[in-house]
């Protein structure tokens, strides 16, 4: 009953996926769903990209092993992201009326930097994506009890998201959404109430919570302990502002009001909604015992389904995994549709100039089958790795290479493009160095937050040197002067 349930659901995404690809006429429609998006789709929207596998099967047993200080990165840098991309960014970005994030870096700095920028925020999807595929891949194997691996899993369920996102693009992706975030809501509120009934109320867990000093946010005062707090919540919060999909998802609202406001309200119902399944595996280790804090340390992924599949009727296994694929798909449609679209407008129009809106369809379409068998391979390859640190890494590249340029790009005139270019050599040359590979910095100092110091000093240098030398005062010519006089 529960396997026949989560496939009804599947088949009923794909049929809607299938439906909205009848509306779509051209690649506006495609891409950011013809800017005509209401307030709710674009909250739902917004929030369901972030609220993803690692939110609900790698945030609680990280908030378990560390309190409230292991999960700054997200859900707290994830979901002030999105707050400060309403406040600072969303109506400057949308009255630009560009296609992808992408263009932005074209109009303010030129190709080169575009392209650059491109080629780093697509890569960045990589991490991401896998983490989706490797969860989905883990799900289909809890579900069957081990009857279908975790390989088979990862590759039904990215067929079963794949084929929606080439048929609708983003306007499948928002109205599958939609429909997927009233069921994770609604499935794991219940999940929520059932556990705390199971644990003997929300009082012993809480004082569980207390004794464990799981509140505990801030890092012990040393620098070492500070800088890295600092690097974590700066990865995503920073990190993720010059993504493709959370632009797709600015540009995707009627107008600049919706797109600020459909951003503010995500982020923070992504932070509330996200200490949810932490609640959730918080009576876990009530009910479980030991159990479920050996599941925590060695096989934290599995803690929830583990939980759910033992200690909960039917009805909230159906609720739960329902909530869970909800989750997972609705992120991963929007990280399959988001750097397909970057590839076609930012890199492919440059080796292929002079594409009809037809052509550039096609391509989009080509490109999101493409880049769903290359993430697939990597999700394949890299199974074992922890779906949190698979997401966490994915932003550091874009932190140290594409933010200042666009925050700087749009908050400072003096900005130039070989600020631009010094910013994206100083910042991920210096990011490289503190791999583990070349030298042990990374060891005493976050990579990513030396990174982003440099990609700031970088952008100053290179914006104002060239100035300075243009304007000073060049030395007088003696010779000539005599002769004149």
């Amino acid at each position: 009953m529960l396997i026949t349930s989560v496939v009804l659901y599947l088949v009923a995404t794909l049929a809607l996926g299938v439906w909205a690809g009848t509306r779509i006429k051209n690649t506006s429609d495609f891409a950011v769903a013809g800017r005509s998006l209401p307030l709710i789709m674009v909250v739902t929207t917004t929030f369901a990209t972030w609220f993803g596998a690692e939110t609900v099967m790698g945030i609680p047993a990280k908030f378990l092993q560390g309190g409230l200080n292991a999960v700054v990165e997200d859900p707290f840098g994830a979901g002030t992201c999105l707050i400060l991309v309403g406040v600072f960014f969303a109506a400057k970005l949308y009255r630009l009326n560009l296609m992808t994030i992408g263009d932005y870096y074209r109009e303010r700095y030129g190709k080169g930097v575009e392209i650059f920028c491109s080629t780093a925020i697509i890569l960045s999807y990589l991490g991401w994506v896998a983490a989706q595929i490797t969860a989905l891949g883990l799900v289909f194997s809890v579900l069957t009890d081990g009857a279908m691996s975790e390989t088979a899993g990862m590759i039904v369920g990215t067929l079963a998201v794949l084929v929606y996102v080439v048929a609708g693009g983003f306007l499948a992706v928002a109205i599958t959404d939609f429909i997927q975030m009233i069921v994770l809501v609604i499935g794991l509120s219940v999940i929520a109430w059932f556990s705390a009934d199971l644990a003997g109320g929300v009082a012993p867990v809480m004082a569980m919570a207390g004794q464990a000093d799981l509140w505990k946010f801030l890092p012990p005062p040393t620098f070492t302990d500070i800088a890295f707090f600092i690097g974590a919540a700066v990865t995503i919060m920073f990190g993720s502002i010059p993504q493709q999909d959370i632009y797709q998802r600015v540009m995707s609202a009627k107008n600049a009001p919706t797109a600020r406001a459909g951003a503010i309200i995500g982020g923070v119902s992504y932070i509330l909604f996200a200490f949810v399944p932490m609640f959730i595996v918080a009576c876990a280790v009530i009910v479980m015992g030991q159990n479920a804090l050996d599941l925590a340390k060695n096989d934290y992924q599995r803690l929830l389904p583990t939980f759910v599949l033992t200690k909960m009727p039917l009805a909230m296994q159906i609720l739960f995994f329902g909530a869970l694929l909800s989750a997972i798909k609705s992120t991963t449609s929007a990280t399959l549709l988001a750097p397909s679209t970057s590839f076609v407008e930012n890199i492919l129009e440059h080796l292929r100039p002079g594409m009809n809106d037809r052509q550039r369809l096609f391509a989009m379409r080509c490109s999101i089958v493409v880049f769903a068998a290359l993430v697939l391979s990597y999700a394949i390859a890299m199974k074992g790795t922890p779906i949190y640190e698979l997401v966490s890494s994915a932003y550091q590249v874009t932190l140290v290479g594409a933010f200042v340029p666009l925050v700087l790009g749009l908050y400072w005139q003096r900005a130039s493009t070989q600020g631009a270019v010094l910013s994206l050599a100083a910042g991920i040359g210096t990011w490289l160095l503190f791999f583990p590979q070349l030298t042990n910095l990374g060891t005493i100092f976050p990579g990513q937050l030396a990174g982003l110091i440099a990609a700031f000093a970088g952008m100053v240098l290179g914006s104002l040197l060239p100035q300075v030398m243009k304007n000073r005062p060049q030395p007088r010519q003696h010779g000539a002067v005599g002769a004149k006089a």
